[in-house]
């Protein structure tokens, strides 16, 4: 029991653990996890990562998104959005989506982290975090996946781009665009066709 109270000793509330983090406090890391998880101490988020439940006055908090995907994929190099974001341009789309999309450079596909699913895609090229340019370009590579009325967001977007810094635009385009997207905004924007 010495080594399990040792590891409980090391862990603070409101983090997140990889299980080979753990290893340094416990002599028997699997059958000590399972303890801990058992007796709520941790909860187990997807496979080797584990959470220490912040207490607050209305119960366990849930581990923050962004910590949460940086364990998991053992790296700070992502970028964490959703659809929802789009609202926030002002160019018709309304609805809520319940999903969170992770551009990262290790892994794809869909995951379950807690009882939250995350939506990963690789992507060679994400900024550090999502500026109104890039996001109008992100609406438009992803257009045909929204619930909305494609030709009036289309039409918005055009009314939308006349309003925005136009070089860091261009930039977004460049850098983010896809074939669609770059085709779309070319026009608006006179880009060249590199």
């Amino acid at each position: 029991m010495a080594k399990l109270d040792e590891l409980k000793k090391n862990l603070k509330r409101g983090h997140v653990y990889r299980r080979d983090e753990l290893t340094q406090w416990s002599n028997a890391i699997d059958r000590h996890l399972n303890t801990l998880v058992n007796d709520g101490t941790l909860q187990k988020l997807s496979q080797g990562v584990y959470y220490y439940p912040k207490e607050t006055v209305f119960g366990n908090t849930p581990p923050e998104d962004d910590t949460l995907v940086r364990k998991f994929l053992k790296d700070d190099r992502f970028l964490l959005t959703s659809p929802n974001s789009y609202n926030s341009l002002g160019v018709g789309t309304t609805q809520l989506y319940n999903k969170r999309i992770v551009y990262n450079h290790k892994r794809h596909g869909t995951f379950m982290l807690g009882n939250r699913k995350f939506d990963f895609q690789m992507k060679p090229h994400f900024p550090a975090k999502a500026t109104p340019e890039f996001l109008l370009v992100d609406l438009v590579n992803n257009l045909d996946k929204l619930a909305e009325d494609k030709q009036a967001i289309l039409n918005n977007v055009l009314n939308k781009v006349q309003q925005m810094d136009q070089v860091k635009l261009k930039r977004s385009v460049n850098s983010y665009g896809n074939i669609k997207a770059k085709k779309f905004f070319k026009p608006a924007l006179q880009l060249s066709d590199n």
